[in-house]
């Protein structure tokens, strides 16, 4: 379960009071195999155009397919995960129309039998839950891609890459649950999370391997039937979906306070406008003339099968939040950011086992660790600063051998160097050697440079006493123990 953290404007409290959005989302995923889903050509992005093709994802004369096992268990594994139902048995079929970007004039998919329908995944907004319902996930090829040169009707030139065609794909549609552009985004996000998390997909919305359309309608508040759904396309990235909702759904509301009707359509979203345009109409159910794929037997999943795959499923990320809440005395927050990948839960928890306090790792890892790495561009996987380096700095901390203060620029050099924190220690001379009589003189000297700060100390004001130990702390190079800081400048200023 995810929460919404985008600053994208909401809609005005005068739509919502008035009508009520009705959305839902039928996402597109690449699945995460080597090779594609009738043959063997291989799945690999970014590679020559027209390098990764065959006779059989090319729909030449005479060709048949054979199905991909691994792609039907990637996509069991994002079913299971969703809390579908796995179907023992389920069907393919041939979607037929005719473009450019399928060879065959069809697409290989499936209708009337799913490979699992009947799921959920649970979103929060505003702190509060909301299961969203998933309607089906089925298995399909996905097409060619199109590229385009030129702007000009008579100076546009289309070419196609077949690389991407025969890619295999899980289309995922939720039910029309979704009520606000807020709550597509959480959904989306969450969905994304899983789906990362069970290795199903890399999921790069840049890359293509993660695609959404939106069907969205608008009705009176209190109505019970649905209003006239507008598709939208063209979606490439979770603020882009959040604005273009939010823009759909405006000019819906306004198509309805002007007495007029909404057209049912195909709508693009124009991302350098901001605005959605029209693509086909859509007042005519288009007739893909679905019918069995003969050339492939029906899918049969057997109890063992399903029970093997189950098996292999990771711990998910709302069973890890609460597990690390629980095991580890960290916040909801802290979790929330910790498992937002599994390569940085799994960082954590290295972290933890060999010997960081929870909350004192989830604090560094969330300021300094993560600030490194943003400001460098590395990802967790590439951090300089490994779990036992990290768990060995806060252990500095922890025994009082380090200050807080100390540790910071010990981590920064640790950041640079790769080297850990005792080589850095014993080397600048940064232990922790002040004693008290030295931090008594420092805080002597302090307290008789600002007589007023002193006076509004003993007049109540306790907030200058941070002033106090700042000062002191600066004055000893931070290596004085905090704790000693505190108890003797409260010494001095009371007597």
């Amino acid at each position: 379960m995810a929460k919404t953290t985008s600053e994208e404007p909401s809609l005005a409290p005068e739509v919502l009071a008035k009508y009520e959005p009705v959305i839902g989302l039928e996402v597109h995923v690449q699945l995460l195999t080597r090779t594609k889903i009738f043959c063997g050509c291989s799945t690999r992005f970014g590679d020559p155009p027209n390098t990764n093709v065959c006779p059989v994802c090319l729909g030449l004369p005479g060709t048949l397919p054979v199905l991909n096992k691994r792609a039907v268990e990637m996509a069991m594994r994002a079913a299971l995960a969703l809390n579908c139902t796995i179907h023992d048995h389920s069907r393919f079929a041939r979607k037929n129309y005719f473009y450019p970007d399928l060879p065959k004039g069809y697409q290989i998919s499936q209708y009337e039998l799913p490979l699992a329908t009947g799921g959920w995944l649970e979103v929060e907004i505003a702190g509060a839950k909301k299961r969203i319902g998933i309607t089906r996930l089925h298995l399909e090829e996905d097409a060619a891609k199109n590229l385009h040169e030129g702007f000009s009707q008579s100076a546009t030139k289309a070419y196609i890459d077949y690389n991407r065609c025969g890619t295999p794909l899980s289309e995922i549609v939720s039910e029309p649950d979704m009520r606000t552009p807020e709550e597509a985004y959480a959904y989306l996000t969450t969905l994304r999370q899983i789906l990362l998390y069970t290795g199903v997909s890399d999921v790069n919305m840049e890359e293509g391997s993660l695609r959404c359309d939106a069907n969205v309608s608008v009705r009176p508040r209190g109505a019970k039937e649905f209003g006239t759904k507008v598709e939208v396309k063209n979606m490439n990235s979770f603020r882009h979906l959040q604005k273009a909702l939010k823009y759909e759904i405006d000019r819906q509301r306004e198509v309805l306070d002007r007495g007029e009707r909404v057209s049912q359509e195909t709508r693009l979203w124009n991302q350098t406008e901001d605005v959605t345009v029209p693509m086909r109409s859509k007042e005519k159910a288009h007739d893909y003339r679905y019918f069995p794929e003969p050339d492939l037997l029906p899918v049969h999943v057997s109890a063992a099968w399903r029970d093997e795959v189950r098996r292999t499923l990771p711990e998910l990320p709302e069973a890890k939040r609460a597990r690390f809440v629980t095991a580890y005395a960290i916040t909801p927050y802290d979790a929330e950011v910790l498992t937002s990948s599994q390569a940085l839960a799994d960082y954590f928890e290295s972290v933890v086992k060999v010997g960081a306090p929870g909350k004192a790792a989830a604090n560094w890892m969330q300021t300094e660790l993560l600030r490194g790495l943003k400001d460098s561009d590395k990802e967790i996987q590439a951090s300089p600063v490994s779990p036992a380096a990290l768990a060995e700095l806060l252990k500095l901390v922890e025994s009082a051998k380090i200050t807080s203060a100390v540790a910071k620029k010990v981590f920064a050099t640790m950041f640079e160097s790769g080297r850990t924190a005792a080589e850095i220690v014993a080397a600048e001379g940064l232990a922790a050697q002040v004693s008290d009589t030295a931090i008594e003189q420092a805080a002597r000297e302090v307290i008789a440079k600002n007589p007023d700060n002193v006076a509004k100390f003993k007049s109540g004001n306790e907030g200058v006493f941070k002033f106090f130990v700042g000062q002191v702390m600066k004055a000893t190079r931070g290596q004085a123990n905090p704790q000693a800081v505190n108890d003797i400048l409260r010494k001095l200023l009371s007597s």
